[in-house]
């Protein structure tokens, strides 16, 4: 038990040394969540269509915003959705994040919560067991913003 609390607390100041670590620089712009994009399909065409984004289009509190990410996909072994992978054009990391799914997930829905600095463009891309890249975006005005700390 003691061991425990020990790792634990050894853990809990290693994150808030981490922390404390100065950020390498980064603008947060369109062109760097573009830049993002290309990093994970490459010269691929990317489809608009079969990816839906639920997000509410005005939030109070950038901190906290539910988002859901959904694909039109049958989900079986010759035809599923091996990946989601969402990106922002404002924040300070474009890359926000991607699941990894397959047929046994049965639908190709991931939800979730994320920090938005700004208003600005949320946009997911699925990527198929057929190769093929399918995206969706969506239009988020944020009065209160999070990710506020300039990153130097």
């Amino acid at each position: 038990m003691t061991a425990c609390k020990l790792q634990r607390r050894t853990f809990l100041a290693g994150t808030a040394l981490v922390t404390m670590l100065p950020a390498a620089a980064s603008h947060a712009t369109p062109e760097a969540m573009a830049a993002a994009i290309k990093e994970v399909v490459g010269n691929a065409t990317v489809r608009e269509g079969k990816v839906t984004l639920d997000v509410p289009p005005l939030i109070e509190n950038g901190s906290t915003v539910p988002l859901t990410v959904s694909v039109e996909s049958p989900m079986s072994e010759a035809d599923h959705v091996k990946a989601i992978h969402v990106f922002n054009e404002k924040n300070p990391q474009p890359y926000v994040f991607d699941a990894t799914l397959g047929p046994a997930s049965g639908k190709a829905v991931v939800g979730t919560r994320i920090k938005l600095g700004d208003s600005q463009r949320i946009v997911a891309i699925a990527v198929t067991s057929k190769g093929e890249f399918w995206s969706g975006s969506a239009d988020v005005i944020v009065t209160l913003a999070a990710c506020l700390e300039e990153m130097t």
